[in-house]
């Protein structure tokens, strides 16, 4: 075993020691209460929240994945800088100010924090689009070509499955990120967990705080392993097979 591998289990041997021992703090001084004293609003938060980030995250996916495709034709290489950086403003902005310019035009409520989430969410999408179809090798979409398939052919059969991994991890990195910016909808009346983390914070109540926060952080994390199965699912294994022997070998 090398010093990578070494130190990589001795990273998550502390890492799940202290999860453990938070859970075990948190419900040894009932931190979780709330949950269990209003079930029924808890569920109401949790359903805005994860349609918020469903609506908001399906958009993005519906409008980044075409447009990561379109990019990389060569009829429309030229436009990829112009259509990145359009895409890059929802990420330099700061996520507060996205909230508010939408809050701008679409007032208070569920429509304007949908709007913001999702103008959040495309860029890593975008980019990984991008860069998975670019990094498919030239010889392979010859060959397939040699072989008589159609541009159509070439882009669903060689390059949409060679570039599967890296547009799914894009995808996974914009869902995570949606779900914990989804609390911040809160702050233009959007609902969602945010409201109890929220309220939490102003009225120093860590039971109300903890009760929000634990399950966001909860969902981010299950989200990221739903999206790691779909990965393993979706992307052929050959290529999973070199991928893992490259990264062995570094």
């Amino acid at each position: 075993m090398n010093a990578k591998k070494v130190t990589s289990y001795v990273i998550r041997l502390i890492l799940w020691t202290l999860v453990i021992a938070f859970f075990f703090w948190a419900i040894s001084e009932n931190m979780f209460g709330k949950i269990f004293e209003e079930p029924g609003k808890f569920m109401e938060l949790l359903g805005r929240h994860l349609e918020l980030v469903s609506i908001s995250a399906g958009l993005a996916i519906l409008t980044s994945v075409p447009l990561g495709i379109l990019i990389t034709r060569p009829s429309f290489r030229r436009s990829e800088w112009l259509i990145v950086n359009i895409a890059n403003l929802g990420q330099t902005i700061p996520s507060l100010a996205v909230l508010a310019l939408a809050m701008g035009f679409l007032g208070i409520g569920l429509k304007a924090a949908i709007v913001a989430l999702y103008i959040y969410s495309l860029l890593p999408i975008l980019q990984n689009t991008i860069a998975g179809l670019d990094s498919v090798r030239p010889e392979m979409k010859d060959a397939a070509k040699g072989m008589g398939l159609t541009p159509a052919q070439v882009l669903f059969k060689i390059e949409l499955p060679a570039a599967a991994s890296s547009i799914i991890a894009g995808i996974r990195t914009a869902v995570v990120l949606n779900i914990g910016t989804a609390a911040l909808a809160y702050l233009i009346g959007g609902g969602g967990l945010g409201v109890w983390i929220f309220t939490g914070i102003q009225l120093f109540d860590n039971q109300t705080l903890i009760s929000g926060a634990v399950p966001v952080t909860m969902l981010a994390v299950l989200v990221d392993l739903l999206f790691r199965g779909i990965e393993y699912l979706l992307v052929p294994k050959g290529i999973r097979l070199s991928r893992k022997s490259a990264m062995e070998s570094v």
